[in-house]
């Protein structure tokens, strides 16, 4: 690919746009769902519990999340309008449980301690202050509730040719030392690695990732 198909892939993994976007939406669901689908899996979701997922892309994956427990209530937030629409169209059965909301990416619009457990994956790389953001997501996490986070480490981000592009990179010790400086006070700390059809063309890699889990 040229730099500037890159940069456009770049641009578009951060906050999908139009048309094109919605291809980048099915690419990500395709390529992350294994990341997606072991952290749902250790958030352990019970009955009753409100979920919310930051940088929801499509959310193809939603439909297994609630079938995990009895009257799981979902909510998802992301900064992409293109994504909220696909979110809300895919997910139109369950719009009894799932909410899609739209927002700035700094400020997460709700009341604190609301939410039982809440995921992320794959969006730390764009967070413009990740220290405040970390803080809003302890605001609005109950204080009993977890947090999961999951990025592909550095080491594998830095070989793709597009996150070059304003991707802010980590490894375990850079996270581990961002959240020591947010309140959150606990996090254990899994390894995992997946093969996975590349971004850029059809052929597998090997993606190591990391999945902290974070607790107040």
């Amino acid at each position: 690919m040229e730099q500037k198909d890159l940069k456009i892939l770049a641009q578009n993994l951060a906050n999908p746009q139009g048309e094109k976007g919605v291809e980048i939406g099915e690419m990500m669901n395709a390529t992350n769902i294994g990341m997606t689908l072991e952290s749902i899996k250790i958030l352990l979701i019970e009955d009753g519990e409100h979920i919310l997922e930051i940088g929801h892309g499509n959310a193809g994956h939603v439909k297994s999340l609630l079938s995990l427990a009895q009257n799981v209530k979902y909510t998802g937030i992301d900064i992409s309008e293109t994504m909220q629409h696909e979110a809300k169209r895919l997910n139109e059965n369950f719009k009894s449980q799932a909410d899609f909301i739209l927002y700035e990416g700094r400020k997460l619009p709700f009341e604190d301690e609301v939410f039982d457990k809440i995921f992320t994956v794959n969006t730390v790389y764009f967070w413009e202050n990740p220290v405040e953001f970390l803080n809003e997501i302890y605001r609005v996490l109950k204080n009993t509730g977890t947090f999961v986070l999951t990025f592909a480490q550095r080491d594998f981000m830095e070989k793709l040719p597009f996150t070059k592009f304003n991707f802010n990179l980590y490894n375990n010790d850079e996270m581990e030392e961002l959240i020591s400086e947010s309140r959150f006070k606990r996090m254990k700390i899994s390894e995992k690695e997946e093969e996975i059809k590349s971004k850029t063309g059809d052929e597998l890699i090997k993606r190591n990732y990391t999945v902290l889990t974070i607790k107040k």
